[in-house]
């Protein structure tokens, strides 16, 4: 039960996760963990979090709509995140002048997608515009990997280093690698999916033989989520999304999705617990949240057609960052010294102004005393200026409560005026 202070607009998570950060930071403050930070074990974690984060993602989206806006989600993908990252890094780069910086802004150019599978049920947005933001938060990370191989080795080089930078890993064969561990893991899965489903109908259609199926499929969702964590094969588990559905792993998703967000925060506490560098941070979280005002709001209506003005202001607002951006802040920290004391703060800025918006657009300001029961009139008119229709679902403006004072009410008998 949220505190009675707090707007209903605010859901219930977003309170635990506050609550979770801070235990994270007081435990690293209290304990030095910067041992176990950046180990296998906690990479491993952290990889697993993302997993579930992609796979509740992606499950979520509506298919149709997918079809529908394919070729947006591609542009948002490719372009979206390209063109991010480059007013990121344009914005860190000529405010602190250090070229290394370029890399901050493919840490935070892609959109989380845990705390979007964890914040999904946003009302105010239409399940086409939902299922638009969850696929370019679940298929932006393999972009953003993808530049990382090749920003990394300029920003090293602009920093004074020689030869190449351990982020870079494999280079463009170690990409082409992964995206063949990728492919083999999707194809494993969905076989044994298939058979499994082909199977279905010879089986008994005994309550107990249902129960085992479900305990089978929910196995092979959770062997799969582990292979991918292992290996950081994250675009595997986002694809499988999209295949691997059944009602009876609703409630368990949801569950899980929620419990590994509050464990993220948690785990983004103890980050923070290393030291922060917060101007760098603030303009970091402030640059990313309003690159995505500007990809969504300015590009996107040039490749999906149709979005009302809501939504695309809700995509407009919807940049959120998480363990995507810890993980691969993570690997750039080893070639990059002090990219975890910004990147830290970043997310927390950006998730505060998301939080802020959300709750500003669910409530807008009122402006001036007794304002909200008078028309807006022009100076040099008595007649109310025109307003637009209200939508029916939009949030309560001063045109339309002006409107439903003067419109004529129902009759004492209930039937409605002519």
């Amino acid at each position: 039960m949220l505190p009675r202070w707090l707007p209903e607009s605010v859901p219930g998570i977003v309170v635990g996760g506050a609550g979770a950060l801070i235990l994270g930071a007081v435990i690293g403050r209290a304990a030095d963990l910067s041992a176990l930070i950046g180990t296998g074990g906690y990479v491993f974690g952290a990889g697993l979090l993302l997993a579930i984060g992609l796979f509740g993602s992606t499950y979520a989206i509506d298919l149709r709509a997918l079809r529908e806006d394919l070729p947006g989600v591609v542009a948002a993908v490719t372009l979206g995140v390209v063109l991010k990252a480059s007013l990121i890094a344009g914005v860190m780069v000529l405010a602190f002048g250090r070229s290394e910086y370029v890399v901050l802004g493919i840490a935070v150019a892609q959109i989380d997608p845990l705390s979007v599978a964890a914040l999904g049920r946003d009302g105010r947005m239409s399940p086409r515009a939902r299922s638009l933001l969850s696929a370019w938060a679940s298929f932006d990370d393999p972009m953003t990997v993808l530049l990382t191989l090749y920003v990394a080795g300029y920003a090293y080089a602009a920093a004074g280093h020689e030869g190449a930078p351990a982020a870079a890993g494999g280079g463009a064969g170690g990409y082409a690698s992964g995206l063949a561990l990728n492919a083999a893991l999707l194809a494993g899965v969905l076989l044994l999916w298939w058979a499994g489903r082909r199977a279905a109908p010879l089986l008994p259609s005994s309550p107990r033989a249902r129960r085992t199926g479900v305990t089978l499929a929910g196995l092979l969702v959770v062997a799969m989520l582990v292979i991918a964590a292992a290996n950081m094969l994250m675009l595997a588990v986002g694809v499988a999304g999209l295949f691997l559905r059944t009602k009876a792993f609703g409630k368990a998703l949801d569950r899980a999705v929620g419990g590994a967000f509050l464990v993220a925060f948690l785990a983004l506490g103890l980050f923070l617990a290393r030291g922060v560098d917060v101007v760098p941070g603030f303009v970091l979280g402030l640059a990313a949240f309003g690159a995505q005002a500007v990809v969504a709001l300015g590009v996107m209506p040039l490749f999906v057609r149709g979005l009302d003005r809501r939504d695309r202001i809700a995509l407009g607002l919807g940049q959120q960052n998480g363990i995507t951006a810890v993980l691969i802040t993570l690997t750039l920290e080893r070639d990059f010294p002090g990219t975890v004391a910004i990147v830290g703060p970043a997310v927390i800025t950006v998730n505060l102004l998301h939080g802020t918006a959300q709750v500003l657009s669910a409530h807008p300001p009122r402006f001036g005393r007794g304002q909200s029961d008078k028309e807006e009139r022009d100076p040099g008119s008595e007649r109310p200026l025109p307003q637009e229709e209200p939508s029916g679902q939009g949030p309560l403006t001063l045109g339309s409560l002006a409107r439903s004072r003067t419109a004529p009410g129902p009759l004492p008998d209930g039937r409605s005026p002519a």
